[in-house]
């Protein structure tokens, strides 16, 4: 009788074991990254540890939507997505579970990972002028961009763009409420036209004199600066750049990141994905594949553009506060008329 419980132990050991292993083969990824140099990413991980990725990509919203209407049956394993705010929504609606991993604590700076997820590149919002029209001078904090000095000449993309919702947080965490909503009001009353267009759309209008300043994602940037086309080079060189508020809080930061789901089926490939995403090989590829800066420090990017905007000082708040703070930007940005 015992040698018949002791097989069956056995049996049933074999059996886990043999599902742990099936576990580790696949990980289903839903992403709202939409780059192609990712696909290395991919190829890599799967090269390094033999698990499969199947990969859905889509709009943020739509993908937060299928996972939540797909409930406990989710396939989905591991949600990426860009800026906090939408890392955040994925975190108000319980999507995330939390991750255990030791490396990822290691490597992942404190500020830029939560419980929940976790950074693995990071963004800098930067002001952008027209070296004709504005001195560098009167730009070098985003508190700058609300001077009457500059009336009529700021462009911005909407005020509900999570890129200007996260740093609206930054404000808010930094300033308060009263002066951020002075800030937003004063910057409101210096438009040069209604916010219109993505970040590339305000660079071009700052190259063209539509505005004299503005405020662009690096990553944008540093895509114009690697550009052999003859238009994004005449652009480049009719604009300048700077690095806000290197003398008080530092640049703001925005991040791409990620993090394993609630209901992941495949929860050992999920964390070992996301510890891929902080391995030394996977933050080059970020680096010097997509223009984003790693968030792993010992990581030396050899991206000439990211080496042409130059060394900066960095703001520090969490991440997670960015995220939680976003509904009460949004309410300061409408009453500012921010739109």
């Amino acid at each position: 009788m015992k040698s018949v419980k002791l097989s069956t132990i056995a049996l049933l050991y074999v059996c886990a074991s043999g599902a742990v292993h099936a576990q580790e083969k696949v990980l289903n990824l839903y992403s709202a990254r939409h780059y192609q140099t990712d696909e290395a990413l991919y190829s890599d991980f799967t090269k390094q540890t033999g698990i499969k990725i199947n990969r859905i990509e889509a709009g943020e919203n739509e993908l937060l939507e299928r996972i939540k209407n797909e409930g406990a049956n989710s396939p989905a394993d591991v949600f990426l997505t860009v800026d906090a705010a939408r890392l955040a929504k994925a975190d108000e609606l319980n999507l995330f579970g939390k991750v255990n991993s030791k490396l990822l604590e290691a490597r992942i700076p404190a500020h830029l990972r939560t419980e929940e997820w976790i950074a693995f590149s990071t963004r800098a919002r930067l002001i952008v002028y027209n070296k004709q029209a504005v001195a560098p001078a009167d730009v070098q904090n985003y508190e700058d961009l609300a001077n009457p000095k500059l009336a009529g000449k700021v462009c911005v993309r909407s005020g509900s763009h999570p890129y200007n919702l996260s740093l609206g947080a930054s404000l808010l965490d930094r300033l308060g409420e009263n002066k951020t909503e002075a800030w937003a009001k004063g910057l409101v009353a210096n438009f040069a036209r209604a916010p219109k267009g993505g970040d590339t759309d305000q660079i071009k209008s700052v190259a063209a004199g539509e505005c004299g300043v503005a405020i662009a994602n690096s990553y944008y940037l540093a895509r114009m600066l690697r550009s052999t086309k003859p238009e994004d080079k005449k652009v480049m060189e009719s604009i300048g750049v700077v690095w806000p508020n290197q003398k008080t809080s530092g640049a703001h930061i925005n991040v791409s990141g990620g993090g394993m789901l609630r209901h992941a089926p495949n929860k050992l490939a999920a964390v070992k994905f996301l510890e891929y995403l902080a391995s030394d090989q996977a933050q080059v590829y970020f680096a010097d594949g997509n223009n984003e800066w790693p968030v792993v420090a010992t990581v030396k990017p050899q991206n000439p553009a990211l080496e042409a905007l130059g060394k900066y000082k960095a703001e520090t708040i969490n991440v997670g506060t960015l995220g939680k703070l976003q509904a009460r930007v949004q309410k300061i940005y409408d009453r500012a008329g921010w739109k």
